[in-house]
């Protein structure tokens, strides 16, 4: 029992020779600064933390806007091919219809020069 009273007189001491027995002038005047910087720290803590999420924001934006750019295009691609076969589907169909109006053409002014009865056309007789 001896030891533990021996103990808690070592403590008590060692206690007060480091800094418990400050005056209080001392103490306040530290508790106010240590505040102080207690609120300069959170204040710089919350505006990293303000920076943090912004730059999360913005990643997520600029994640979902790449994402949207790719489904578009995606979409773009399906049509443009489409709209592609379609455009040359129709220049095949418009060239067809030159070659047969061409024909067709190159037909009529034969069959007006060339008699079928062997005789000569009137506007060459008067040759």
């Amino acid at each position: 029992m001896r030891r533990m009273w021996l103990g808690l007189a070592v403590a008590v001491g060692l206690a007060v020779s480091t800094g418990c027995g400050q005056s209080p002038e001392d103490s306040e005047a530290r508790l106010a600064a240590l505040e102080a910087e207690g609120k300069q720290m959170d204040q710089a803590l919350d505006a990293v933390e303000d920076r943090l999420m912004g730059s999360q924001g913005r990643l997520a934006m600029w994640n979902e806007l790449g994402r949207r750019h790719q489904e578009v295009s995606a979409i773009q691609c399906k049509v443009s091919d489409a709209h592609m076969a379609a455009i040359l589907a129709h220049e095949d169909k418009q060239n067809q219809k030159a070659r047969t109006l061409k024909q067709r053409n190159s037909m009529a002014s034969v069959d007006t020069s060339v008699l079928t009865s062997g005789k000569v056309p009137a506007r060459q007789r008067s040759n």
